[in-house]
């Protein structure tokens, strides 16, 4: 019989859990659990090393100004800094001390009457079990990945917290990704464990084989599975004292994939302070957050916006709010307003086009005083009518995952309706030409952040095991988003367009690549190209153009539209999907061959 250590990491051999999950039930089980994990949750000897670092009691207001005078550039970057222990552990320290406000930490209701609500203190008790899980049973070290794919539900962020106490890195995914985009990200990553649920363990077991770095399955779920290991369960048990790794501030605390024009997704990396710290400034100036705040922000948890909203949250002990919001339901959100002490909101600028087609003067607001959003350009005319209604400002901000807030309308200062507002700090933004020359106001060029001479704080390490890509983004003195823009005479950002294919719809960035491979899989496609097309709601939505197959001319364009979008969201995230198909006899192509999506998309544009 194989040993209980080796029955524990249960990939090799799934017996143990199988076990425990289908010859025991209940209480019994959960006492079985326990006694198999006894010798690995009393000891303190693993097989690397770690390094561990205390929790000290300080002043909330003199850490928060070092916070921001760091992420300013005003103070050097220390040696070492954890968000887990740095910022969380104090808060709690403070907490007990009676010296912050009662707020609770993290505050998420389901919809259907089941609530969490932790303090500090209990944050950071569920989290340090969560990193007992990730360190002793699953055996992640420092530097390892970990992909999770959870939608919102509180075992996200214990997970995020969990990682941060561990030095593991973890990789975010949304629920929507195929079977395709997972394979893809477990064997681009080398990721060593996969969190998630029900829903998508399947589609794991389906690819497991094929990824050889994957060495542990852990399910989010009240039930079990054959080779998974359960999350809820192993937390139970777990002891409550874990002590947190030392991170180094430039170690690697994050990585996301982000879509490509001509390739598939990059790993794009951030460090221990770059989003640890990050988010110091925006959170007095943007989000306007204090101790005593209610921060909701209806994103998913496999965006950015997921990880820019607890650092900012957390950073000042704030409280966040989350809703399980399965699908996004408007009248839920509005309700949700009325009845919760909801004061910092935020959601994408499609979310707030829609909100403002309801009558919002019959809806009372019970805490609500400040209104944020970004991810796409905001219209003027939503600004003015959600001003209209409700009587509160839209704060306009813009950003990458690349970057964190690159500009923004900040708390107080003037708003041009239609701009991003400001550079944000610590960044001096320029408009560009394509060699990295400052243009005069007014111009329209690249938008660059000045990184010479040394790179602000807060801007992403680089591509992951991608060089060529990384130098690409650089020009001259700057760092060019992808995006442009102009800037007036006053400083205030005025956002054009990509400057590549990228194409941004509600908030989705979805590369044309990705599309058009899954597209070439379907036998009535002989070649496509995908751009973006203007929508009334989601600002643009991805078009196809295709020549098709002899064999499918003559079929009803209708259904094979139906069909051929189908079929893509079977292959890939399913919001990536073409809502405009176009059949054509040709593309257009340089004297290359390469497809000039430029065309293509100028003539969407321009209709």
């Amino acid at each position: 019989m194989p040993s209980i250590f080796h029955r524990l990491r249960g990939m090799k051999s799934p017996h143990f859990p199988y076990y425990l999950s289908r010859q025991v039930c209940g209480t019994m089980r959960l006492k079985l659990i326990h006694l198999f994990l006894q010798p690995l949750w009393g000891s303190q000897t693993l097989s690397r090393p770690f390094r561990y670092i205390s929790t000290r009691l300080l002043s909330p207001q003199k850490t928060f100004a070092d916070f921001e005078a760091i992420h300013q550039g005003k103070q050097a970057i220390p040696e070492y800094f954890n968000f887990a222990s740095d910022v969380l552990d104090m808060w709690s320290q403070m907490e007990k001390a009676g010296k912050k406000s009662p707020n609770p930490a993290f505050w998420w209701v389901s919809g259907q009457g089941e609530e969490v609500k932790w303090n500090y203190e209990e944050l950071g008790i569920q989290s340090k079990k969560a990193a007992n899980v990730l360190s002793r049973v699953c055996n992640l070290r420092p530097g390892d990945r970990l992909l999770v794919i959870l939608p919102r539900i509180p075992e996200w962020w214990l997970v995020s917290v969990a990682c941060m106490r561990t030095g593991v890195v973890i990789i975010p995914g949304i629920s929507q990704l195929t079977i395709r985009d997972i394979q893809y990200r477990l064997q681009a990553s080398g990721a060593k464990a996969i969190i998630t649920n029900d829903s998508l363990a399947p589609h794991v077991d389906t690819i497991s084989a094929d990824c050889p770095s994957l060495r542990t399955k852990v399910l989010v779920s009240s039930s079990s599975r054959l080779g998974w290991l359960n999350f809820r369960e192993l937390c139970r048990v777990a002891p409550e004292e874990h002590n947190c790794v030392k991170t180094r501030s430039q170690d690697p605390l994050v990585i996301y994939f982000t879509s490509g024009t001509t390739s598939s997704p990059k790993m794009l990396e951030h460090t221990q302070v770059s989003y640890g710290l990050g988010f110091a400034t925006c959170a007095r100036k943007w989000t306007d957050l204090s101790d005593s705040d209610i921060f909701w922000n209806t994103s998913d948890t496999g965006w950015v916006k997921a990880a820019w909203t607890f650092y900012s949250t957390w950073i000042r002990g704030a409280c966040l709010f989350i809703h399980q919001l399965p699908k996004a339901d408007i009248n839920v959100i509005l309700n949700t307003l009325c009845q919760m002490p909801i004061t910092t909101f935020c959601c994408v600028p499609t979310m707030f086009q829609i909100l403002v087609q309801h009558d919002l003067t019959r809806y009372k607001f019970k805490s609500l005083r400040h209104c944020v959003t970004g991810g796409e350009t905001l219209n003027p005319d939503v600004r003015k009518k959600w001003k209209s209604q409700t009587g509160l400002e839209l704060h306009e901000g813009y950003g990458q995952s690349e970057t964190a807030l690159i500009c923004a309308n900040q708390k107080g200062m003037k708003i041009k309706s239609g701009s991003m507002g400001k550079a944000f700090p610590p960044y001096d933004v320029q408009i560009v030409d394509d060699e990295g020359n400052i243009l005069p106001p007014g111009k329209e060029g690249n938008i660059g952040i000045r990184i010479k001479p040394k790179p602000p704080l807060c801007l992403f390490t680089g591509y992951v095991d991608n060089a060529e890509k990384t130098a690409s983004c650089k020009r001259g003195d700057f760092y060019i988003t992808g995006d442009c823009a102009h800037m007036d005479e006053d400083g205030y950002f005025w956002f054009k367009g990509r400057a590549d294919d990228v194409i941004n719809s509600a908030s989705y960035r979805i590369g044309p690549f990705e599309v058009e491979s899954a597209l070439s899989e379907h036998p009535a496609v002989v070649e496509s190209a995908v751009v973006s097309s203007p929508d009334p709601i989601r600002g643009e939505v991805v078009k196809a153009f295709i020549v098709l197959n002899p064999d499918f001319i003559n079929q009803d364009p209708g259904e094979l539209t139906r069909d051929l979008q189908e079929h893509v969201k079977r292959l890939t995230a399913p919001y990536k999907y073409p809502r405009k198909v176009e059949f054509v006899q040709e593309l257009p192509k340089t004297v290359s061959g390469k497809i000039q999506r430029s065309k293509l998309r100028k003539k969407e544009w321009k209709n």
